[in-house]
């Protein structure tokens, strides 16, 4: 069962890195953390690796109403970003929600998920039509 949300997205690999934020951010998301999985590859194990961004968003709201729910969500929280190269250009792939909050034996948060995925359905078709 497919666990992201994904899209095929034109440009070059940072150009599409920052459409994804400002996307995401139109969307009331920030990201809190950005980290750079080639990079820390290279530092940490002197290899070689495609480029690769995790974007850690968070939609306070949202983060604020599935926390009142579930205390203990904040160990699936913030929801990932995926940004990467691939042999046939740059995609973007999102946590699906349903699948993240699946984990979650909690009804009262099918609402916050279906918002965060609406939220971020918008922000994937907007980056394929760019």
């Amino acid at each position: 069962m497919p666990y992201t949300l994904e899209e095929r997205v034109s440009g070059e690999f940072d150009d599409v890195v920052s459409q994804t934020e400002a996307a995401l951010s139109d969307e009331g998301f920030g990201v809190l953390c950005d980290i750079d999985v080639q990079k820390t590859f290279a530092k940490k194990l002197d290899a070689e690796y495609r480029q690769y961004r995790i974007l850690g968003a968070c939609n306070p709201p949202l983060a604020k109403r599935a926390l009142e729910e579930e205390i203990r969500l904040g160990a699936l929280l913030p929801c990932n970003v995926v940004v990467y190269e691939t042999d046939d250009g740059v995609r973007v792939s999102a946590v699906d929600p349903h699948e993240l909050l699946s984990v979650v034996d909690n009804p009262a948060l099918d609402e916050v998920a279906d918002e965060v995925r609406e939220r971020f359905d918008r922000v994937l078709d907007g980056l394929a039509e760019a």
